[in-house]
């Protein structure tokens, strides 16, 4: 009993589902963490490595990030275990089956994330019709497409600057996962004078202290490519990125790329967290003890969830961007002038507002976290 409930607290988590079905081999978490606010909104996470306490992690970031945000819903997430690079026909059953042992969970709203698009929302919709991230042709706003997050990260970058000791112009930028976030990060940057000196995927890192064609970069990861197909540049391992020298670092991939035993090799001013947990709290305790400024995950990542928010009120991209833009300036803004004035840790400042604004939900409640 004590192992079944070890990440219970104060706000969650309401909910722990494990679905198996043997036909399909389907194996699957979710997670329903605080919906004290509304319905939770989380991504479908696929990948052969995830784990029940990964999910909940993701899900707890989810509910700060939409309490954060000041959105109608709280927090969720699935992990499907299985290679999201799978032939598309053992992919679509995967999801749909997933759908299927999913039907009654009706607090959960389905919603992309590493190794799904908005292809697999399409499959979810014709399933349950409980998702965000559709493409345009089924009434959605499709995330990845627009970039919303990307676009969100762009604005968290700028806002931050005042609190830094350099500027956008020139300054160099490290992207670690060069997908879906990472891309529009780079290009919303380099459209204001950052120079992308390194971006890596799963094939490896390329860095060039020059500067790369972040276009160019783009074009290769749409063919299906790696990064390191690019002919010029220096190729060095998938963890290579870690060491190249720079002053904004974007983490856009997997959980935990920096931890204690690699901490000390970053060599960045700012880091801008576009993935979620992708640095473990001993390595941002370390970092702010250097000096070096994190904007935490639920923060700096919100724009893809604040668009798929709008896109379930039926609202427009237009609209949606606007809110990306609003919102994230405004909380990036409170949370680091909190760590001005009281000195915390930025994420301990995050927690501390989004925390607030769970409770006060919470407070309104008959039954607290559902």
């Amino acid at each position: 009993m004590e192992d079944v409930f070890r990440f219970a607290d104060e706000l969650g988590p309401a909910k722990v589902v494990h679905t198996w079905e043997p036909k399909t081999g389907l194996r699957a978490v979710l997670v329903v963490d605080n919906v004290a606010a509304g319905p939770a909104i989380g991504g479908v996470r696929m990948a052969p490595d995830v784990t029940t306490e990964e999910c909940f992690r993701l899900a707890r970031a989810m509910t700060f990030k939409n309490a954060a945000a000041g959105l109608p819903h709280g927090g969720g997430k699935v992990v499907l275990y299985g290679d999201p690079k799978m032939p598309v026909a053992g992919k679509e059953r995967l999801i749909r089956a997933l759908c299927r042992s999913m039907e009654s969970e009706k607090e959960y709203i389905f919603a992309p994330d590493m190794g799904t698009d908005e292809t697999c929302m399409a499959w979810i919709k014709d399933e349950i019709d409980r998702v965000v991230g559709l493409p345009r042709v089924v009434g959605g706003i499709p995330l990845d497409q627009v970039g919303a997050t990307g676009f969100g990260i762009g604005h968290v970058v700028e806002v931050t600057l005042p609190f830094c000791d350099f500027g956008l112009d020139g300054a160099r930028v490290a992207i670690q996962g060069f997908g879906a976030v990472g891309t529009h990060a780079a290009r919303f940057l380099a459209e204001r004078g950052a120079v992308l000196v390194a971006a890596a995927d799963t094939g490896g890192t390329l860095h060039d202290p020059d500067g790369l064609d972040v276009e160019a970069l783009i074009a290769l990861k749409a063919e299906g490519r790696s990064v390191t197909d690019h002919p010029r540049g220096v190729k060095l391992p998938v963890d290579g990125i870690i060491d190249v020298p720079c002053e904004i670092w974007i983490p856009a991939a997997r959980p935990d790329v920096i931890h204690a035993d690699n901490v000390d090799r970053l060599q960045a001013r700012l880091v801008v967290e576009g993935a979620n947990i992708p640095i473990t709290h001993d390595a941002e305790q370390t970092l702010h003890e250097r000096g070096v400024l994190v904007v935490p995950d639920f923060i700096a990542n919100a724009g893809g969830v604040i668009c798929a928010a709008v896109e379930y009120l039926h609202g427009t991209q237009t609209q949606a961007f606007q809110a990306i833009e609003e919102k994230l300036r405004a909380n990036v803004r409170e949370v680091l002038d909190t760590v001005r004035s009281q000195g915390v840790l930025p994420r301990q400042a995050a927690i501390d507002l989004a925390t607030r604004r769970v409770k006060r939900a919470m407070s309104y409640r008959r039954w607290s976290v559902f």
